[in-house]
């Protein structure tokens, strides 16, 4: 069973509107506006394409849109899951008005409050983290938002995840950052604790910041995400960490960490119950 199946039913979600129009790719949105009808994985390609026929004639702009489908499709890797229906979210951070793919069918498919704060705070802290550049990779990277943003800052990230989130992960980052950003993310299968030595060797893997948010909840796995979250951090590694706060386990997972790593407590929301926390390895 995964993880999100062990949760049970998902609560509604309410997104973020952004104000103003500054999407990456997608030139037929409206500014806050969430698009209706859009409930495939490429729905949002047709209507831009629509969009585009209706606005130029001549066919230039219908031309410049079927080559970046083409781009996406020779890039996407992995298939998204095909839920019932979808729903296209809007976020604005870095300065960019982000879209995210969402679907309350999956945890995994969903935008939760630790990760909207840890965008607030890279956001507000860009010249202090000074991620341009920065290998970084982001555990339990859901639908993508922190790693787009994380992008968009001119970091290189490495978006991480359970197998079936994957093909919605991919396909919002690449939506949000392909000819956006520096560097475009990479994708990998990350499960907790396994396989970490293979797939992820130290000597051909060091990131700067491991990044993580919402990733402790009532599950049986955070004795192998502690294992990860400390196999992944090397000498000056800087992991931070945001959660939102709703069980008595959530707190007995943050003694255990502060037993391996020295722990700094960033910033509090006290409105979603989110704490952020920096952790830097200890090294006897």
């Amino acid at each position: 069973m995964s993880w999100a199946e062990q949760l049970g039913p998902c609560p509604a979600f309410s997104s973020q509107q952004a104000p103003a129009m500054d999407v990456c790719l997608s030139s037929a949105q409206q500014p806050g506006r969430r698009e209706e009808g859009l409930s495939s994985p490429g729905g949002w390609l047709e209507a831009e394409k629509k969009g585009a026929s209706q606005k130029d004639s001549t066919g230039a702009a219908l031309e410049e849109s079927n080559r970046i489908e083409a781009s996406l499709h020779s890039l996407q890797k992995f298939v998204p899951t095909d839920y019932a229906s979808y729903t296209q979210e809007h976020y604005r951070f870095a300065g960019k008005e982000i879209v995210i793919q969402e679907s309350i069918e999956s945890y995994g498919a969903v935008v939760w409050p630790g990760a909207t704060a840890l965008c607030q705070y890279l956001e507000e802290h860009a010249e202090e983290l000074n991620f341009q550049d920065a290998k970084i990779l982001e555990i339990g990277a859901g639908p993508g938002l922190v790693s787009i943003v994380a992008s968009i800052l001119g970091a290189q990230v490495t978006a991480t995840d359970l197998p079936d989130v994957l093909g919605n992960l991919q396909y919002n980052l690449l939506r949000n950052t392909l000819r956006c950003t520096a560097h475009l993310p990479e994708v990998k299968e990350l499960v907790w604790g396994e396989d970490l030595h293979k797939n992820f060797p130290k000597s051909a893997f060091y990131y700067d910041y491991v990044l993580a948010s919402d990733v402790v909840y009532h599950h049986y796995f955070l004795d192998k995400l502690l294992t990860t979250m400390v196999y992944l951090s090397q000498p000056g590694t800087v992991l931070l960490w945001a959660n939102k706060f709703r069980f008595s386990t959530d707190y007995e997972f943050l003694d255990k960490f502060k037993q391996v790593f020295d722990t700094t407590l960033l910033a509090e929301y006290p409105g979603s119950s989110v704490k952020l926390f920096k952790g830097i390895l200890k090294w006897d």
